[in-house]
């Protein structure tokens, strides 16, 4: 889920631009050091937008810069446990689909795709189905609910986001809209 958060952090100002602590300045030394980080209690920063407090510069020993606590709003993508969103497919691989959500991808195991068995296609790229025609491969649109979730500050790349798309009104886009007009169809 995206959100505005007011946040506090301290941003390190070089010497030659001492000389302009504004807010400008500051905004783009926190976004330098913060956006696309993650962290364990707001997620991902997307955006820091607006500065809106500078405290009083400190200065450390044997450190060049001066250092204020900014006060700040920042945009942030934290994905919540049970959360259903819409993303795409980034990458197939013979254990699932990788599956672009925000700023951060997480992990549609092949296992939690359909009831289907859904085999790899490395020649295609894609996921397939012996039974019938779905297939599943990149760019693909599909709707999914985050099951699990583990975020790791350090090396965000490590942090780790698991998916379903086995419950319904979750799955390939393109499936979903088959299963919608099969059920008009069926009313009719």
């Amino acid at each position: 889920m995206y959100k505005r958060v007011r946040l506090k952090d301290t941003v390190e100002v070089p010497p030659r631009n001492l000389a302009d602590v504004t807010e400008e300045r500051v905004k783009a030394l926190l976004q330098d050091k913060l956006e696309g980080r993650m962290d364990e209690d707001v997620g991902s920063v997307v955006s820091v937008v607006e500065v809106h407090d500078i405290g009083d510069g400190a200065v450390l020993p044997n450190r060049p810069g001066v250092y204020y606590e900014a006060e700040f709003d920042a945009i942030t993508y934290d994905p919540d446990m049970q959360e259903v969103v819409d993303g795409t497919v980034v990458e197939v691989v013979e254990f699932g689909a990788f599956v672009g959500i925000g700023p951060i991808d997480g992990l549609l195991h092949v296992s939690q795709i359909s009831n289907e068995y859904l085999a790899y296609d490395g020649e295609n790229q894609q996921l397939a189905s012996s039974d019938t025609d779905k297939t599943l491969g990149v760019d693909d649109a599909v709707r999914v609910r985050i099951v699990t979730k583990s975020i790791d500050e350090r090396n965000p790349r490590d942090s780790k986001i698991g998916l379903t798309a086995k419950q319904p009104g979750l799955g390939k886009h393109e499936w979903l809209a088959e299963e919608y007009e099969q059920r008009q169809e069926e009313e009719a």
